[in-house]
């Protein structure tokens, strides 16, 4: 087993957004990643939920090295094969799954796994992970949850997604325990498939800004 590179959990905590991306193939890929990283976010979390997410990955992976990709909705052992090999720095998945986590590990890769019990939980510091997903956070609680969480989980972080918007961002983004926050407000699917890479452009710049303007408001306090 190889330690997870944590270079990549640290690029996701100083940059607090993490889009959650829904393309499909090489093509959509490589556009998506120019209109995020020309909003000033070299992040992203490229979903599986489409056919093309792993041909979208190895894109992004080959030709834009300086954006830190991911693998989202992984569910199998084998997809974090495919997606490794693909080219994906970080792997996240929508629940817990013990042969993910660890498959993930012996690549040497971070690995964020959706939890929403304490159960759950308990289970991925078994794993011995220290950074999870809270999904889908506007579910199971949001803010309200990673706050009761953290009290019996004292060293733990947390990725909420799901439900998360720029209406929101602050309520999650002061709160200790969150590195950083999982959303697709910037890239909403229908921008994609329009072509519309300018606005996605404009409103990842306006999410940076306002993470920015949060974490500036929050440590001035």
């Amino acid at each position: 087993m190889s330690s997870p590179d944590s270079t990549v959990l640290e690029t996701l905590a100083a940059h607090r957004l993490v889009p959650v991306v829904v393309v499909d193939g090489a093509e959509e890929g490589a556009r998506l990643a120019d209109a995020l990283v020309a909003g000033g976010l070299p992040v992203a979390e490229i979903t599986l939920r489409l056919a093309g997410g792993v041909d979208a990955i190895r894109a992004v992976a080959k030709n834009q090295p300086d954006v830190v990709v991911g693998a989202g909705t992984v569910t199998t052992a084998q997809q974090v094969d495919d997606v490794v090999d693909a080219g994906a720095r970080y792997i996240v998945s929508p629940g817990l799954s013990a042969a993910v986590v660890r498959r993930a590990q012996e690549h040497g890769i971070p690995v964020l796994p959706g939890v929403a019990t304490p159960s759950e939980i308990m289970a991925a510091l078994d794993l011995g992970l220290d950074v999870v997903k809270l999904f889908p956070a506007s579910v199971v609680g949001g803010p309200a949850a990673i706050k009761a969480f953290s009290a019996p989980f004292p060293g733990l972080r947390f990725v909420p997604t799901g439900g998360v918007s720029a209406a929101n961002l602050a309520e999650y983004l002061t709160l200790k325990p969150v590195l950083a926050v999982g959303g697709s407000w910037m890239v909403d699917r229908k921008l994609v498939t329009a072509g519309d890479w300018d606005q996605i452009t404009t409103r990842t710049r306006d999410a940076v800004a306002l993470a920015a303007q949060i974490d500036s408001e929050e440590k001035s306090r």
